[in-house]
């Protein structure tokens, strides 16, 4: 481990260190907490010198939701940690070494990838953000894990108290072989005093419990209290050219949300305007398609977008709107909008939307109205009402936002379809400004 490496661990990250050099170690080690309270960090520098302390014929495994995710928040931050003579890999291949032991690399976010790791015989696995990888992965994994000595290292984030991995582990840590140390804010002396400030301003509700207090809640209620409480503090009036004018000026790119409807919901539109350097979003319009008993008209949906487009980009003028990201699940209707577009001339990219989980496009919403990144036009009132109006189920186990046609979440799937490809880069704009990360 390089020395300026070594320097820098918090009193909190220093308690595993010594674990770690005093075989304190369990077969599980769950590291949980606040975001940006030092896990990953001393987690990452626990599992490297944990494996390189290991017999070199060992077989290991990395796993996080998907491999693009493991990649970003784990074996990037790895290789600058030890450097590229110690660990290399291959997203490819799904392989790295690690000190010179075998490391095999998977994604397990969904119901299947529980296959891709049957037969495996591990030494040792790390996971990254355990909590959205999939049940019977984990139950997997933990099966895997039959050469003697062999243990996990995870992190994450807290979540409900009724997700599997505090049902099925973290509340029976007396039973089990379990390590569960707890992470918070203030755990990390490194973190600017006003980014912590700034930090704690922008999660409101569960969201502030659970990633800032670091407690496993229950979402309830609104979705987006602030806003609910609130809603003139985040609408903009657009209704004169220099307002426009203005907003264009600050705009880099205009993006769609499409949302299909079904039996008994609308097919909405949301455009929204990313601004410069991911900084923030304006909603600019929103619009519905009425069906009838049921059926979606795929004409008039094609005519009645090519409308909303053109009045998108009056709103911003001088800006086109280059991207339309729709409900993958129709895949004919986003043909037709293709067809459509071309015909009516508009050089917009019409693709499927990316299907982040709902949890996560609603963290960040949150995340961007309390840090004043995001404005909604006054004229969007199908949007405003569904921010309004969305409460968590309290009928389901995790976090799902209620869906039983009392609140328009139709409006909200087409918003969140806008920008959710866009994630990472708003992560982005928010670390230019203040240092951190969504």
């Amino acid at each position: 481990m390089r020395e300026a490496e070594k320097s820098c661990y918090s009193p909190r990250q220093q308690e595993l260190i010594r674990l770690l050099r005093n075989n304190g170690l369990k077969r599980l080690n769950l590291l949980e907490g606040s975001v940006r309270s030092g896990k990953t960090y001393i987690s990452l520098a626990v599992w490297a010198l944990w494996v390189a302390s290991r017999p070199a014929e060992g077989r290991y495994l990395m796993a996080g939701r998907t491999l693009a995710a493991l990649e970003r928040n784990v074996l990037e931050p790895l290789m600058g940690m030890v450097g590229p003579e110690h660990f290399a890999y291959s997203l490819a291949s799904k392989k790295g070494k690690l000190f010179e032991r075998k490391i095999f690399l998977e994604g397990g976010g969904d119901a299947r990838s529980q296959e891709k790791i049957r037969g495996l015989t591990l030494a040792g696995a790390y996971c990254d953000e355990v909590t959205l990888l999939d049940r019977n992965f984990f139950a997997m994994l933990l099966s895997r894990l039959s050469q003697p000595g062999a243990k996990l290292l995870a992190t994450t984030n807290p979540d409900s108290p009724r997700h599997w991995l505090m049902e099925d582990y973290l509340s029976r840590e007396q039973e089990l072989d379990l390590l569960r140390m707890t992470f918070r804010l203030e755990d990390n002396p490194a973190l600017d005093p006003q980014y912590v400030r700034e930090l704690k301003r922008e999660y409101t509700g569960v969201f502030y419990r659970r990633y800032i207090l670091g407690e496993w809640v229950a979402a309830q209620g609104a979705v987006y209290r602030s806003f609910a409480d609130d809603p003139q503090r985040w609408l903009t009036d657009l209704s004169t050219p220099g307002q426009r004018g203005a907003l264009a000026e600050n705009t880099e790119f205009i993006a769609i949300g499409v949302d299909f409807g079904g039996s008994r919901s609308m097919t909405t539109f949301a455009a929204t305007a990313i601004h410069r350097g991911f900084r923030g979003l304006t909603v600019l319009a929103d619009h519905c398609v009425r069906g009838e008993k049921g059926e979606i008209d795929g004409q008039r949906v094609n005519r009645e977008f090519i409308a909303f487009v053109q009045k998108v980009e009056g709103i911003c003028p001088g800006r086109e709107v280059r991207y339309c990201f729709a409900d993958c699940e129709a895949q004919y209707l986003i043909n037709g909008l293709r067809r459509a577009c071309a015909a009516a001339g508009l050089r917009i990219k019409v693709g499927d939307c990316a299907k982040v989980p709902i949890f996560q496009r609603i963290c960040c919403t949150n995340t961007l109205l309390n840090a004043d990144r995001l404005q909604l036009n006054k004229e969007c009132s199908l949007l405003r009402r569904g921010l309004e109006e969305a409460v968590w189920d309290p009928s389901r186990e995790g976090d799902v936002r209620l869906d039983n046609f009392t609140s328009d979440i139709d409006i909200l799937d087409a918003f969140e379809y806008s920008f959710e490809r866009f994630i990472r880069q708003l992560a982005g704009g928010q670390e230019n400004q203040k240092g951190g990360a969504i």
